[in-house]
């Protein structure tokens, strides 16, 4: 930190009155004057941060415990049965060492109290999207990352609010706890890659910090895991090279580290010095439709595999067109019975909604893997996005296109007046052993 930075009094904000107050130093657990409360947020540029990342707390598991009390001081996990995956788990279950993405069986080995509770998407999905209203009322510079989390960019807004960004922050999250019941944890920092890193500090209903001048220093020992985009094929081929904290980056070059890691050494030079110029975008595009299913035991044939896709390509078409776009990849999911995941991908010669084209090319997919080994996990995903107006046009290469759109237009209309159920193909039958 310079010594201009250290000169500068540390602004103090109080976190259940909203007073501000100032000190010449942070302290230790200093509380408000005004109030009493030791919940403060205390930085040096605390009245010159705009830009935010808000997570909700636990979120599913949280909603399905504000919907059954009796749940409040119990283990909740959210997910499928044994065989599938922790969705979500709430801070208690998190206290046995369980995490989201763990395989359940894994979960209830850790934690054998801990009560298992289907996801309602639909109802998360609701409270989301008020939670969202509440953010957009304070600005449209919204840019959601998942139904519980999104950047906020609230710079400029001082005079609409008459209030400095993080007071603003500190009233909504007051907002959402009182008129839903449910906590949120801010990250308030001059970019991005910061806001992100600082929401995750002090979980849960937490509201943490990271200024220009304190950044740098905050992120030099932390393992280079923590940066965006370092996932653990990056990761390791970093630690090849002797990276594992983020300082190591920091005798690099940027020509240097494009050579080693390609376009990504760019943001690995940038983002180890703290900086980001990525701007929040409130209409960011989807990237990708999918749909996935874990099966009740583990499944190696063709046929039966082939039956499980299937319902989740008539799932993804359905998407896409409710949200008028079309997919010009198709991505098959498999994950073996040792967890090891499997995409396979292809690019389609024209966009598509329809869900005999995603279940054509998904099969093609298929068929290359299913050579007997037993998989846990099939799943299936619409990517390179493009406007739903695209989509299947007509072929002279596949003259009978058209025939098989009218007749999946057909069925939509009859499914969309009587239920999914009204029309059924034989092929998402259950087949026989």
């Amino acid at each position: 930190m310079s010594d201009q930075a250290n000169d500068r009094p540390w602004q103090l904000l109080c976190r259940d009155c909203f007073a501000w107050s100032e000190a010449a130093s942070k302290g230790p657990s200093p509380r408000c004057a005004a109030c009493g409360s030791h919940r403060l947020v205390a930085h040096q540029e605390l009245r010159d941060l705009g830009l935010a990342h808000i997570d909700c707390d636990a979120f599913y598991a949280s909603i399905e415990k504000r919907d059954a009390p009796e749940l409040r001081d119990k283990p909740v996990l959210i997910g499928g049965g044994r065989r599938g995956v922790v969705a979500a788990a709430c801070y208690v279950a998190r206290l046995y060492g369980v995490r989201s993405a763990m395989p359940m069986f894994k979960a209830l080995s850790a934690c054998p109290d801990a009560v298992v509770i289907r996801p309602n998407m639909a109802k998360y999905r609701e409270e989301g999207r008020k939670i969202r209203e509440m953010m957009l009322e304070l600005t449209p510079l919204v840019e959601p990352l998942s139904i519980d989390e999104a950047f906020l960019d609230l710079t400029g807004t001082q005079a609409l609010h008459h209030a400095a960004p993080a007071e603003t922050l500190a009233r909504l999250a007051r907002r959402i706890e009182q008129s839903l019941h449910l906590t949120v944890s801010i990250g308030l920092a001059p970019n991005k890659l910061l806001a992100k890193i600082a929401s995750d500090l002090d979980k849960p209903r937490g509201f943490a910090v990271l200024g220009v001048s304190d950044a740098q220093d905050f992120l030099a020992e932390k393992p280079v895991g923590l940066l965006w985009g370092v996932g653990p094929s990056l990761k390791r081929a970093l630690e090849r090279h002797g990276i594992t904290r983020i300082k190591h980056l920091l005798i690099y070059e940027e020509a240097e580290l494009v050579g080693l890691f390609g376009s990504m050494g760019r943001r690995l030079y940038r983002f180890s010095r703290a900086q980001d110029d990525r701007t929040v975008e409130p209409n960011a595009p989807t990237k990708s439709v999918s749909a996935e299913t874990t099966f009740d035991s583990d499944m190696d044939r063709l046929d039966h595999l082939a039956a499980s896709l299937w319902p989740l390509c008539e799932k993804v078409a359905a998407r896409l067109k409710r949200s008028e776009i079309a997919g010009q990849g198709v991505t098959l999911k498999l994950k073996t019975r040792d967890f090891r995941t499997l995409t396979r991908s292809r690019r389609l010669s024209e966009p598509t909604q329809l869900a005999e084209r995603l279940y054509s090319e998904a099969y093609a997919l298929l068929e290359q893997e299913a050579d007997g080994r037993r998989f846990r996990l099939i799943g299936v995903g619409a990517d390179s996005l493009v406007d739903g107006e695209r989509a299947d046009p007509p072929s002279l290469l596949e003259p009978d296109s058209q025939r098989r759109a009218k007749v999946e237009q057909a069925i939509d209309s009859v499914r969309s007046k009587l239920g999914n159920q009204a029309i059924v193909k034989g092929r998402s039958l259950p087949k026989r052993s």
